[in-house]
């Protein structure tokens, strides 16, 4: 198996070291985020050594070493423990403004890589300060956890946040589709009873008409019949007239 080295940094790391050779050791990275370890207590007179070596080991519990495989070869590069000096923090700031620009971060907004470059940059400054101060280096230590425990719970209720969002937005979407398909069902349905009332309005139509076509046919008979007996009357009238006056 072979893991691809580790990227440049702007922490300041040691050369790497070859620690084993053995394909199979399964070695994982410290996690990035651990516990403070407090320094061991400080004995009367510590030798320079040993104060060298108490630094090294709270740098390593604060900023843990760098693993990976190359060449089936366990390499180790730990945090340097060489103290800076002014030109070391000049030279921290322009390579911080340096990477910025050349990975293209943008100043203003959420943006990962500014976020990952200025948390090497804290990093980093965290490694210069627990050098001279390993007390305060535990205590910045508490500062990056405690603002990552807040980043991330940010991150969390934003992802929440458009999680819900999103939901919010499909079930918009998803009524305003069944709302115009209402629309259109209603819109069909009000056509076909515009049809059904033109048809009837042109049955009864067509049945006044004919009714009245009816009614002019049986007037206009009824008159004919009444002149008719109107006739036949005066005859029978002018008859029995008549045959009275004979008498």
């Amino acid at each position: 198996m072979t893991m691809i080295p580790p990227v440049e940094s702007l922490l300041k790391y040691n050369n790497p070291e070859l620690v084993s050779e053995d394909t199979e050791n399964e070695n994982s990275p410290t996690p990035a985020i651990s516990d403070p370890v407090p320094p061991p207590p400080k004995s009367t007179s510590p030798s320079p050594s040993a104060i060298e070596q108490q630094t090294e080991d709270i740098l390593n519990s604060i900023l843990p070493p760098r693993e990976w495989m190359e060449n089936d070869q366990l390499w180790v590069q730990q945090v340097s423990s060489t103290p800076c000096t002014r030109l070391d923090i000049i030279h921290l700031q322009e390579e911080l403004d340096f990477r910025l620009q050349q990975r293209q971060a943008r100043k203003k907004g959420i943006c990962p890589v500014r976020r990952e470059l200025y948390t090497e940059c804290f990093d980093e400054l965290i490694r210069q300060v627990t050098i001279n101060c390993a007390e305060r280096g535990l205590l910045l230590l508490r500062v990056r956890d405690e603002i990552r425990m807040t980043i991330a719970a940010y991150q969390t209720l934003y992802e929440n946040s458009v999680a819900c969002g999103m939901k919010q937005a499909l079930q918009v979407e998803q009524q305003k589709t069944d709302t115009e398909k209402n629309i259109v069902e209603l819109v069909n349905e009000r056509r076909e009873l515009e049809r059904q009332v033109n048809e009837q309005k042109a049955k009864c139509e067509a049945i006044e008409k004919r009714e009245n076509d009816r009614r002019r046919v049986e007037e206009k008979n009824r008159t004919e019949e009444i002149q008719c007996l109107n006739r036949i009357n005066q005859q029978l009238k002018a008859q029995f007239n008549a045959i009275f006056a004979k008498k």
